[in-house]
C-alpha cells in the first residue's frame, strides 16, 4: 500500500488499524544520542486524546506508548526506532450492522475502490486513530530539533475558520 512512509532524511512508516491490536510507527534517520523516553512521547500523545464532549470521539484509549527498539538507556541509538501503542477500546460490534455499507464522509468507498477490500471496523487505516503514530513520531522529531537548534520552540494556532480570520 502506498502512503504509509513519509520523509527522506527523517523517515516514518506508520502501521496498524483503528480496531487492530496496536498501532505504531517505525522511525528511520534519527541521529544517535537524542534523549527520549516513553514519558516524553506520552506527554505529546495526551494532547491528542478525546475530550468528554459531543465534538470528540466517544472512544477512550490510554494512548500509552512502548518503545520497542532504537533507544537504550534513554538515548537513541541511530538505528530504527519502533514505537507501539496498544488499542484497548476495540469493540467492533457496533460496526457489524453497517458492514458492507459505505459511510458518507469516510474513506470506506475510496479504500474499497483502490484495494478491493476495506476494514469496516472504525475505518482501519483511514481512522483518526492513525494519527497516534504521527504524534509519536513528532515527539521524537521535536527532541531532535530541541537538541540541534538552541531556543527552538514549536507552536501552532488557528489563523482562520471560514470567513473569520485572526488579525496580524
Amino acid at each position: 500500500m502506498v502512503g504509509n512512509t513519509y520523509g527522506r532524511i527523517f523517515r516514518i512508516t506508520t502501521w496498524g488499524e483503528s480496531h487492530g491490536k496496536a498501532i505504531g510507527v517505525i522511525i528511520d534517520g534519527c541521529p544517535p544520542g537524542i534523549k527520549i523516553s516513553e514519558g516524553d512521547i506520552n506527554n505529546e500523545l495526551s494532547l491528542r486524546k478525546s475530550r468528554n464532549d459531543n465534538l470528540s470521539t466517544q472512544r477512550r484509549e490510554d494512548d500509552r506508548c512502548e518503545i520497542l527498539s532504537g533507544v537504550f538507556e534513554g538515548k537513541t541509538l541511530g538505528t530504527p526506532i519502533a514505537i507501539m501503542v496498544t488499542n484497548k477500546d476495540v469493540d467492533s460490534s457496533s460496526y457489524e450492522k453497517i458492514k458492507g455499507i459505505f459511510r458518507p464522509g469516510h474513506a470506506d468507498y475510496t479504500y474499497f475502490k483502490k484495494f478491493g477490500i476495506y476494514d469496516y471496523r472504525g475505518g482501519g487505516r483511514a481512522s483518526g486513530r492513525e494519527t497516534v503514530a504521527r504524534v509519536a513520531a513528532g515527539a521524537v522529531a521535536r527532541k531532535i530539533l530541541e537538541k540541534e537548534i538552541k531556543g527552538f520552540e514549536l507552536f501552532s494556532y488557528t489563523k482562520r475558520i471560514g470567513q473569520i480570520e485572526l488579525n496580524k
